[in-house]
């Protein structure tokens, strides 16, 4: 069972504030001592050092300063941002829109040789095609309050597809049945996304399996993610994307990728789900 990534930001967290002790202790000072040299009440003090509240990089050069080890900030600033990198919330990676973060996942796309991607609830943006990209962040950007910019953000994430055909990137994806059937869009706009599904089975750079709805479930349903290589997954949820490096838990999603591969169907089996989806439609 893979450990939530929530909770080893959370783990990466309070090593950091470890670390925040371990120079509060080595310059014999108390919490109050630091936080009156810090400026600010001892409760903060006491939530970083549990690992409750997050420093700013002006809390770290404070804190280093008060323990005389300024020379240490630099490094803990970047340990820091490191940390928050692994729990980032939508709203804030959309704060100015969506653009900016389909062209950053567009670098990840770029950087990784094999992606193995699992998708319980949408079609993954590299195989979206315009219309569905579309109604998608459509909704997305409502449901968030951000600044709506899809029609170029809608650019920037059917541009990824192009890794499809370019170089020697390969994917392998795995859809829930479920995901044929949701209707994003009209229902036009999901005929031609399922449409598109057909079109991109045969290439050489991709997998695609479908996991049919009666399938004797050995692994349940997740949330989505996205394995780059053996280097990071990344996992989706309503609220925030969450990163994961530790070796253990990659092995622990690449291991889920393996069980849930199993359970699908791939060539003729999945082209039919797709058609059954398609006929459902009208």
């Amino acid at each position: 069972m893979p450990i939530s990534p929530s909770s080893s930001a959370q783990g990466a967290r309070e090593a950091l504030a470890v670390r925040l002790s371990h120079l509060r202790r080595d310059a014999g000072l108390t919490g109050r001592e630091l936080s009156a040299r810090c400026g600010w009440h001892p409760a903060k003090t006491t939530r970083i050092q549990k690992g409750d509240a997050a420093p700013s990089d002006a809390d770290i050069r404070a804190w280093c300063a008060a323990c005389d080890v300024d020379d240490q900030a630099a490094d803990l600033i970047a340990t820091s941002r490191a940390v928050e990198s692994m729990y980032q919330e939508w709203r804030r990676l959309h704060r100015n829109g969506l653009q900016q973060h389909q062209k950053d996942v567009n670098t990840a796309n770029a950087q990784a040789s094999l992606q193995r991607v699992y998708v319980s609830n949408v079609v993954p943006g590299f195989l979206q095609t315009t219309a569905y990209a579309t109604a998608l962040l459509g909704s997305i950007t409502r449901f968030q309050g951000t600044p709506d910019d899809v029609t170029e953000a809608v650019a920037a994430r059917v541009a990824r597809s192009r890794f499809l055909y370019e170089g020697t990137h390969r994917y392998a994806v795995i859809l829930e049945e479920w995901v044929l059937r949701s209707k994003i869009g009209d229902s036009q706009t999901m005929a031609s996304q399922l449409r598109h599904l057909l079109t991109v089975m045969p290439l050489v750079s991709m997998s695609l399996g479908i996991i049919p709805a009666t399938a004797v479930r050995t692994m349940w349903p997740l949330e989505a993610f996205y394995l780059y290589d053996d280097r990071r997954v990344n996992v989706e949820t309503l609220t925030a994307r969450l990163g994961v490096t530790q070796p253990r838990e990659l092995a622990d999603y690449a291991h889920a990728f393996e069980e849930l591969s199993n359970m699908a169907v791939y060539g003729d089996e999945a082209r039919a789900l797709i058609d059954a989806a398609i006929a459902a439609l009208g």
